[in-house]
């Protein structure tokens, strides 16, 4: 069966930046901005985006374009004869898995969100009143059920329409949707009355507040974003790797996404940050920062309903958009392994995912009980940490080694694939960066994330 190819390089760089794109660029960039000294953390961050993104996503893209394989089969192409490689392959496709465990959970709440501030449910509610929503919404199975469902089913459907028609189509309008909204979003925040205060918060450096936080505590924070950020390590940008062409090498697609992956976190803070400041909140809130507070603050908003409804759509493309790429990354694999087609493929995954999403969802409300990292843990902590503390750092780790090291594809192979098209070339003068230092900063990494 001959393998889909997408069916242009905008396609290619939406899907791989809306995979990276994510809920929690939403909320935790600009938290860390302004707990970090402000623009002092952006330097931090960029120039860490720079030195270990940006070369680990080469690596994943690589990997798929030269086995033109899903990640549980691209090892064994590139792979030497009776090396045991091949087995991070599963590895990878099991931690997608794990990873839309918990996500389709967080996507069915944003789609709810919107929902209820489109019909209006906070208008004339006080600020306790608006914090109770959030409580009652976890306390009911049946509704998160239908909204996680509605999720699956949809980005499953999506897929099953192949590449180029389902997911290329669907991505590229949502993903220019997406920007639009955000731009329009952050021009209005920075007209709100008060805006300016957040601005200077949210931008300017600020080294007496970074000192304060300490210099390590800010360089390990804008270390661990920019490598969570893009989703690296499970195979998730490889499979787009394996769609395209050899028109364009790769670190300068690397680049891209990085940068729109970025816009998109900066504007995130253009957002938030000016509404906070206009309404007096403080922006650290984490999580209850969009359910709870920004409720609040569009309720007292002209207009809120409008903006409010605005955001919570951009907040369910977000989310949606990366449940649409690891979607992907999932029937690929499962369609490697059993050479069935993209219905068939779609319909058991749909079904798949559904059940194993369950026990997330549950850990709100019927399984509440079940506290498996201490007291007021969830099944979802869990999950979470099992992907984004030991799954991403250990499978980029790999993907490193097996790119730079002779025991496994080796740098003239990986160089050769990543520099094929024109574009942004890998130097020679960095291999002894990429093949000692980098793995070490990505086992700091893995040391932080575990203690």
């Amino acid at each position: 069966m001959q393998r889909e190819s997408l069916g242009s390089r905008l396609g290619f760089i939406l899907l791989s930046a809306g995979c990276a794109i994510g809920i929690g660029n939403v909320w935790k960039f600009p938290y860390l901005v302004g707990k970090n000294g402000g623009g002092a953390f952006v330097l931090v961050y960029l120039l860490f985006l720079a030195i270990m993104g940006i070369p680990v996503m080469t690596m994943e893209f690589a990997m798929g374009r030269g086995s033109a394989k899903s990640p549980v089969k691209m090892y064994q192409p590139l792979e030497k004869p009776g090396t045991p490689w091949h087995l991070h392959g599963i590895v990878c496709l099991f931690a997608n898995i794990m990873l839309m465990m918990f996500y389709t959970t967080v996507a069915g709440w944003m789609l709810q969100y919107f929902v209820k501030t489109a019909v209006g449910q906070f208008d004339g509610m006080d600020t306790e009143a608006v914090g109770g929503v959030f409580g009652a919404m976890l306390g009911d199975p049946v509704k998160m059920c239908i909204a996680m469902a509605v999720m699956v089913v949809a980005g499953f459907f999506i897929c099953s329409r192949g590449l180029q028609s389902g997911l290329e189509k669907v991505t590229k309008v949502m993903m220019i949707l997406l920007l639009l909204i955000m731009v329009v979003l952050a021009i209005h925040s920075l007209f709100l009355k008060g805006a300016a205060e957040g601005l200077a918060f949210y931008l300017k450096p600020d080294l007496e507040r970074m000192k304060a936080v300490g210099i390590w505590n800010v360089i390990s924070d804008a270390m661990n974003q920019s490598f969570f950020t893009l989703s690296l390590g499970i195979g998730s940008m490889a499979i787009f790797g394996s769609y395209i062409d050899r028109k364009q090498a790769l670190a300068g697609e690397a680049v891209n996404v990085a940068l729109l992956d970025t816009f998109v976190a900066i504007t995130s803070g253009l957002i938030i940050i000016p509404a906070c400041f206009a309404y007096g909140v403080e922006p650290g809130y984490g999580p209850g920062l969009i359910f709870v507070t920004l409720p609040n603050i569009f309720n007292n908003m002209p207009l809120g309903r409008l903006w409010g409804s605005l955001f919570f759509i951009f907040m369910t493309f977000a989310a949606f958009s990366t449940v649409l790429a690891v979607f992907e990354n999932i029937m690929a694999c499962i369609m490697d392994l059993t050479g069935w087609d993209r219905k068939k493929t779609g319909l058991f995954c749909t079904i798949l995912m559904f059940v194993l999403s369950l026990p997330c969802l549950l850990g709100f409300n019927v399984l509440a009980g079940i506290q498996p990292m201490g007291e007021g843990s969830g099944i979802m902590d869990l999950e979470d940490f099992i992907v984004s503390n030991l799954m991403l750092p250990l499978g980029s780790l790999l993907f490193v080694l097996f790119c730079t090291l002779r025991y496994g594809w080796g740098w003239e192979n990986f160089v050769k694939e990543a520099n094929t098209g024109k574009g942004l070339k890998m130097a020679s003068w960095m291999r002894p960066y990429l093949t000692y230092i980098l793995p070490l900063i990505i086992v700091v990494i893995l040391v932080l994330g575990l203690i």
